[in-house]
Protein backbone atom coordinates (compact mmCIF):
# COMPACT_ATOMS: atom_id res chain seq x y z
CA UNK A 1 0.00 0.00 0.00
CA UNK A 2 1.02 3.87 -0.67
CA UNK A 3 3.09 2.48 -3.47
CA UNK A 4 2.32 3.80 -6.98
CA UNK A 5 1.28 2.15 -10.32
CA UNK A 6 5.02 2.64 -11.51
CA UNK A 7 6.71 1.07 -8.62
CA UNK A 8 3.98 -1.80 -8.78
CA UNK A 9 5.29 -5.41 -10.07
CA UNK A 10 4.49 -5.91 -13.29
CA UNK A 11 3.14 -9.56 -12.98
CA UNK A 12 -0.17 -10.79 -14.52
CA UNK A 13 -3.55 -10.68 -11.88
CA UNK A 14 -3.87 -13.44 -9.27
CA UNK A 15 -6.38 -16.42 -9.57
CA UNK A 16 -7.40 -15.40 -6.32
CA UNK A 17 -7.42 -12.11 -3.99
CA UNK A 18 -6.67 -13.94 -0.46
CA UNK A 19 -6.52 -13.09 2.88
CA UNK A 20 -5.53 -15.61 5.45
CA UNK A 21 -5.13 -18.68 2.86
CA UNK A 22 -3.45 -19.48 -0.07
CA UNK A 23 -5.44 -20.68 -2.92
CA UNK A 24 -4.90 -20.71 -6.49
CA UNK A 25 -7.77 -22.64 -8.65
CA UNK A 26 -10.35 -21.30 -10.59
CA UNK A 27 -10.07 -17.30 -12.30
CA UNK A 28 -11.21 -13.77 -11.34
CA UNK A 29 -12.26 -15.16 -8.10
CA UNK A 30 -11.69 -13.56 -4.81
CA UNK A 31 -11.50 -15.06 -0.78
CA UNK A 32 -11.10 -13.36 2.29
CA UNK A 33 -10.93 -14.87 5.51
CA UNK A 34 -9.12 -17.75 7.21
CA UNK A 35 -9.32 -20.68 4.51
CA UNK A 36 -12.04 -18.97 2.87
CA UNK A 37 -12.91 -20.39 -0.75
CA UNK A 38 -10.66 -23.30 0.03
CA UNK A 39 -13.25 -25.79 -1.01
CA UNK A 40 -14.27 -24.00 -4.53
CA UNK A 41 -12.94 -24.71 -7.76
CA UNK A 42 -15.00 -22.63 -10.46
CA UNK A 43 -14.27 -19.01 -11.91
CA UNK A 44 -16.02 -15.88 -10.72
CA UNK A 45 -16.82 -16.36 -6.92
CA UNK A 46 -16.24 -14.75 -3.92
CA UNK A 47 -16.50 -16.64 -0.58
CA UNK A 48 -15.86 -14.04 2.44
CA UNK A 49 -15.65 -16.13 5.51
CA UNK A 50 -16.88 -18.82 3.46
CA UNK A 51 -14.93 -22.40 2.17
CA UNK A 52 -17.25 -22.24 -0.90
CA UNK A 53 -18.19 -24.85 -3.33
CA UNK A 54 -17.38 -26.00 -7.00
CA UNK A 55 -19.56 -24.06 -9.00
CA UNK A 56 -19.04 -20.26 -10.81
CA UNK A 57 -20.52 -16.86 -10.04
CA UNK A 58 -21.57 -17.30 -6.35
CA UNK A 59 -21.15 -15.14 -3.83
CA UNK A 60 -21.15 -16.48 -0.34
CA UNK A 61 -21.24 -14.24 2.60
CA UNK A 62 -20.34 -15.95 6.29
CA UNK A 63 -20.98 -19.77 6.88
CA UNK A 64 -24.18 -21.56 8.41
CA UNK A 65 -24.54 -21.62 11.90
CA UNK A 66 -21.75 -19.38 13.06
CA UNK A 67 -23.31 -16.05 11.82
CA UNK A 68 -26.76 -15.71 13.12
CA UNK A 69 -27.17 -12.35 12.31
CA UNK A 70 -26.65 -9.80 9.12
CA UNK A 71 -26.42 -6.22 9.42
CA UNK A 72 -25.58 -4.28 6.05
CA UNK A 73 -25.50 -0.50 5.94
CA UNK A 74 -26.65 1.54 2.64
CA UNK A 75 -30.33 0.05 2.40
CA UNK A 76 -32.11 1.44 5.60
CA UNK A 77 -33.80 4.70 4.17
CA UNK A 78 -32.46 4.64 0.95
CA UNK A 79 -34.94 5.25 -2.00
CA UNK A 80 -34.56 3.29 -5.45
CA UNK A 81 -37.19 2.96 -8.20
CA UNK A 82 -37.90 -0.15 -10.20
CA UNK A 83 -37.30 -2.27 -7.40
CA UNK A 84 -38.34 -5.88 -6.75
CA UNK A 85 -38.59 -7.87 -3.44
CA UNK A 86 -35.71 -9.97 -2.58
CA UNK A 87 -36.44 -13.27 -1.12
CA UNK A 88 -34.85 -15.84 0.72
CA UNK A 89 -35.10 -19.71 0.27
CA UNK A 90 -34.06 -22.60 2.54
CA UNK A 91 -30.60 -22.89 1.63
CA UNK A 92 -29.89 -19.24 2.78
CA UNK A 93 -29.68 -18.23 -0.99
CA UNK A 94 -31.33 -15.13 -1.87
CA UNK A 95 -33.20 -14.53 -4.85
CA UNK A 96 -36.38 -12.67 -6.44
CA UNK A 97 -39.28 -14.75 -6.36
CA UNK A 98 -40.30 -15.82 -10.02
CA UNK A 99 -43.41 -15.08 -11.73
CA UNK A 100 -43.03 -16.14 -15.40
CA UNK A 101 -44.74 -20.08 -16.44
CA UNK A 102 -41.40 -20.42 -17.65
CA UNK A 103 -40.48 -21.54 -13.89
CA UNK A 104 -43.97 -23.52 -12.95
CA UNK A 105 -45.92 -26.37 -13.99
CA UNK A 106 -48.93 -28.08 -12.68
CA UNK A 107 -50.74 -24.57 -13.45
CA UNK A 108 -54.26 -24.57 -12.44
CA UNK A 109 -57.02 -21.76 -11.33
CA UNK A 110 -56.94 -21.49 -7.55
CA UNK A 111 -61.08 -21.72 -7.45
CA UNK A 112 -62.15 -22.24 -3.88
CA UNK A 113 -58.29 -22.81 -2.32
CA UNK A 114 -59.10 -18.96 -1.49
CA UNK A 115 -61.58 -19.72 0.86
CA UNK A 116 -59.35 -20.54 3.73
CA UNK A 117 -58.15 -17.11 4.12
CA UNK A 118 -61.89 -16.22 5.02
CA UNK A 119 -61.04 -18.07 8.36
CA UNK A 120 -57.82 -16.58 9.36
CA UNK A 121 -57.95 -13.65 11.97
CA UNK A 122 -56.17 -10.78 11.67
CA UNK A 123 -54.72 -8.99 14.34
CA UNK A 124 -52.72 -5.94 16.02
CA UNK A 125 -49.69 -6.39 18.31
CA UNK A 126 -45.99 -4.82 19.37
CA UNK A 127 -43.29 -7.35 19.09
CA UNK A 128 -41.02 -8.43 22.12
CA UNK A 129 -39.01 -5.52 23.56
CA UNK A 130 -35.74 -7.45 22.49
CA UNK A 131 -36.80 -7.36 19.02
CA UNK A 132 -38.53 -3.93 19.05
CA UNK A 133 -37.60 -1.23 22.17
CA UNK A 134 -40.27 1.19 20.69
CA UNK A 135 -43.14 -1.29 21.11
CA UNK A 136 -44.36 -0.12 17.46
CA UNK A 137 -47.88 -1.23 16.82
CA UNK A 138 -48.07 -3.96 13.95
CA UNK A 139 -51.02 -5.37 11.92
CA UNK A 140 -51.03 -9.12 10.91
CA UNK A 141 -51.22 -12.72 11.55
CA UNK A 142 -50.43 -15.38 13.90
CA UNK A 143 -48.36 -17.96 12.30
CA UNK A 144 -49.69 -20.73 14.88
CA UNK A 145 -52.94 -19.79 14.13
CA UNK A 146 -52.78 -19.98 10.21
CA UNK A 147 -51.07 -23.13 10.20
CA UNK A 148 -54.04 -24.81 12.16
CA UNK A 149 -56.12 -23.49 8.79
CA UNK A 150 -53.77 -23.82 5.91
CA UNK A 151 -50.27 -25.13 6.84
CA UNK A 152 -48.76 -24.02 3.41
CA UNK A 153 -49.61 -20.79 4.40
CA UNK A 154 -46.56 -20.96 6.90
CA UNK A 155 -42.71 -20.80 6.87
CA UNK A 156 -41.26 -23.11 9.56
CA UNK A 157 -37.94 -22.54 11.43
CA UNK A 158 -35.27 -25.41 11.62
CA UNK A 159 -37.22 -27.17 14.03
CA UNK A 160 -40.43 -27.71 12.17
CA UNK A 161 -42.05 -24.61 14.26
CA UNK A 162 -44.47 -21.93 12.68
CA UNK A 163 -41.92 -19.30 12.19
CA UNK A 164 -43.33 -16.79 9.89
CA UNK A 165 -46.72 -16.71 7.82
CA UNK A 166 -46.25 -16.29 3.41
CA UNK A 167 -48.09 -12.53 2.81
CA UNK A 168 -47.76 -12.60 -0.53
CA UNK A 169 -49.69 -15.99 -1.24
CA UNK A 170 -52.50 -14.67 1.27
CA UNK A 171 -52.43 -11.60 -1.16
CA UNK A 172 -52.94 -13.67 -4.00
CA UNK A 173 -55.88 -15.60 -2.47
CA UNK A 174 -57.16 -12.42 -1.21
CA UNK A 175 -57.17 -10.92 -5.12
CA UNK A 176 -59.06 -14.46 -5.96
CA UNK A 177 -62.27 -14.31 -3.47
CA UNK A 178 -62.33 -10.36 -4.96
CA UNK A 179 -62.50 -11.38 -8.07
CA UNK A 180 -65.11 -14.24 -7.29
CA UNK A 181 -67.20 -11.38 -5.81
CA UNK A 182 -66.74 -9.28 -8.69
CA UNK A 183 -67.49 -11.77 -10.75
CA UNK A 184 -70.92 -12.52 -8.46
CA UNK A 185 -71.58 -8.85 -8.03
CA UNK A 186 -71.45 -8.38 -11.98
CA UNK A 187 -73.50 -11.57 -12.38
CA UNK A 188 -76.04 -9.57 -10.42
CA UNK A 189 -75.82 -6.68 -12.55
CA UNK A 190 -76.70 -8.32 -15.56
CA UNK A 191 -79.45 -10.13 -13.69
CA UNK A 192 -80.94 -6.76 -12.28
CA UNK A 193 -80.36 -5.63 -16.00
CA UNK A 194 -82.44 -8.25 -17.45
CA UNK A 195 -84.88 -7.90 -15.31
CA UNK A 196 -85.37 -4.40 -15.39
CA UNK A 197 -85.87 -4.98 -19.08
CA UNK A 198 -88.62 -7.66 -18.23
CA UNK A 199 -90.30 -4.87 -15.86
CA UNK A 200 -90.04 -2.30 -18.76
CA UNK A 201 -91.45 -4.41 -21.31
CA UNK A 202 -94.46 -5.88 -18.71
CA UNK A 203 -94.90 -2.03 -18.18
CA UNK A 204 -95.21 -1.54 -21.70
CA UNK A 205 -97.52 -4.11 -22.64
CA UNK A 206 -100.04 -2.97 -19.87
CA UNK A 207 -99.97 0.14 -20.67
CA UNK A 208 -100.90 -0.63 -24.44
CA UNK A 209 -103.71 -3.23 -22.57
CA UNK A 210 -104.85 -0.19 -20.86
CA UNK A 211 -105.05 1.76 -23.92
CA UNK A 212 -107.23 -1.52 -25.33
CA UNK A 213 -109.42 -1.26 -22.45
CA UNK A 214 -110.52 2.49 -22.92
CA UNK A 215 -110.57 1.96 -26.68
CA UNK A 216 -112.69 -1.08 -26.34
CA UNK A 217 -114.77 0.20 -23.91
CA UNK A 218 -115.56 3.41 -25.88
CA UNK A 219 -116.39 1.15 -28.67
CA UNK A 220 -118.69 -0.72 -25.86
CA UNK A 221 -120.38 2.52 -24.54
CA UNK A 222 -120.84 3.90 -28.11
CA UNK A 223 -122.58 0.37 -29.44
CA UNK A 224 -124.74 0.66 -26.22
CA UNK A 225 -125.54 4.30 -26.53
CA UNK A 226 -126.87 3.42 -30.31
CA UNK A 227 -129.11 0.35 -28.58
CA UNK A 228 -130.58 3.05 -26.27
CA UNK A 229 -131.62 5.09 -29.14
CA UNK A 230 -132.61 2.56 -30.85
CA UNK A 231 -134.98 0.91 -28.22
CA UNK A 232 -136.03 4.52 -27.85
CA UNK A 233 -136.90 5.16 -31.29
CA UNK A 234 -139.02 1.77 -31.22
CA UNK A 235 -140.82 2.98 -28.12
CA UNK A 236 -141.87 6.18 -30.19
CA UNK A 237 -142.97 4.21 -32.83
CA UNK A 238 -145.09 1.58 -30.86
CA UNK A 239 -146.20 4.79 -28.67
CA UNK A 240 -147.96 5.84 -32.16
Amino acid sequence: MGRSPETLPATPTPHWAILGFNITKGNANIAVGNQAGMYSDGDNNIDIGHVGGIDSGVIRIGTSGAQTTTFVAGIRGVAIAGAQQVGVNASGQLGIRASSARFKQAIKSMDKSSEAILALHPVEFRYKKELDPNGTLQFGLIAEDVAKVNPSLVVTDDQGKPFSVRYEEINTMLLNEFLKEHRKVEEEVCQNKAQEQTISELKAALAQEQKNIKVLTAGLQKVSNELELTKSAARVVNNN
